[in-house]
C-alpha cells in the first residue's frame, strides 16, 4: 500500500470532531459535578458521594480519551512530515500508530458511555423505588 500525504490528512476531520465531542462531554460532567457538590454541601446525602465518585471516574476516562485522540493527531502530523521528508516506511509505521491511538480513544469512549448508562440506570431505579 502506498501512503501519500492525502491519506493521513483524512483523519484530521474525524479526530477534530472526536475531540470536540469529548470536550463537550467534559464540560457537561464538570457542570454536573459542581451541581452535585453544591447539593452535597447542603444535604450530605450519601448517594451523592457515589454519584460524584462515578463522575470522577468518567472525567478521568474523558481525559485519557482526549489525550489519546490528540496523540493520534500528533502521530498523524508526524507521519505527514516523514512523508514530506521522503521516509515513507517510517511514515507508514507512524500512521499505523496514529490509527491505534484513534482506536484506543474510541474504545475508551465506549467504556465511558457504558459507565454513564449504568449510572443513569441506577438513578432511574432509585427514582422508581421512591415511588
Amino acid at each position: 500500500m502506498e501512503l501519500t500525504l492525502g491519506t493521513p490528512s483524512l483523519l484530521f476531520p474525524a479526530v477534530s470532531l472526536l475531540l470536540l465531542a469529548y470536550t463537550n462531554r467534559f464540560l457537561a460532567l464538570a457542570s454536573l459535578i459542581r451541581d452535585l457538590q453544591a447539593q452535597y454541601a447542603s444535604t450530605h446525602r450519601r448517594n451523592l458521594l457515589a454519584q460524584i465518585d462515578n463522575l470522577k471516574r468518567r472525567v478521568r476516562l474523558i481525559q485519557t480519551m482526549q489525550a489519546t485522540g490528540a496523540g493520534s493527531l500528533l502521530l498523524c502530523v508526524g507521519s505527514m512530515f516523514l512523508l514530506f521528508g521522503g521516509l515513507p516506511e517510517a511514515a507508514r509505521w507512524l500512521f499505523g500508530a496514529s490509527l491505534v491511538f484513534m482506536m484506543l480513544s474510541l474504545a475508551l469512549s465506549v467504556r465511558e458511555i457504558w459507565i454513564s448508562v449504568t449510572a443513569l440506570n441506577i438513578q432511574l431505579a432509585e427514582m422508581e423505588s421512591d415511588q
